[in-house]
């Protein structure tokens, strides 16, 4: 029974951290834009959603991606013999670019805090994206549990970049004419 309820926890602060991540990039591009606006206005919009980045980030992200962390690893140590079996080893490969890009998320909310930005907004929107491919490559690997499906894996992922590049594009466009 415990092992269920470890379980559900670390699905739940799976779910908040995805959606943390998700939103914050967002923000990131909200404020990217806010800054290239007229002074008016960036001086009322800057503050708002620095804000809103900073609950975001410290309230649900960071607080998610910690017991993320401590219930996964709850649940592995239940389910140990699955260190020795492959889709594992890929899973929490995934799982560790997860973190480097939580980490790389926190670099540019420190910037963009204080008023940097080092990337347009496009680029933020791509960069965005990568959470998306992370989930669906560990979110296969662990409900399907093998690396030879990880072969047709991979054409799915590059498949779905492919749509979410085009996809940004087509939406850059149509932003363009309006």
């Amino acid at each position: 029974m415990t092992f269920e309820y470890l379980k559900a926890l670390h699905i739940i602060f799976v779910v908040t951290w995805f959606a943390g991540l998700f939103y914050i990039v967002r923000l990131f591009i909200y404020q990217t834009e806010a800054m290239e606006r007229p002074e008016a206005e960036r001086i009322i919009l800057k503050p708002q959603l620095d804000l809103m980045a900073s609950r975001l980030w410290y309230i649900i992200t960071w607080p998610s991606a910690v017991l993320t962390l401590i219930f996964g690893g709850l649940v592995l140590s239940y389910r140990a013999e699955f260190l020795q079996l492959g889709f594992m080893h890929a899973k929490l490969g995934f799982v560790f670019l997860l973190y480097c890009y939580h980490f790389w998320c926190h670099k540019l909310y420190k910037e963009l805090q204080t008023g940097r930005t080092r990337w347009t907004s496009t680029q933020l929107r791509i960069w965005n994206e990568a959470s998306t491919l992370l989930l669906f490559a560990i979110v296969f690997l662990i409900v399907l549990k093998s690396t030879l499906s990880m072969a047709w894996g991979l054409v799915g992922l590059i498949t779905l970049a492919v749509t979410l590049m085009l996809g940004i594009r087509l939406y850059k466009k149509l932003r363009k004419k309006n």
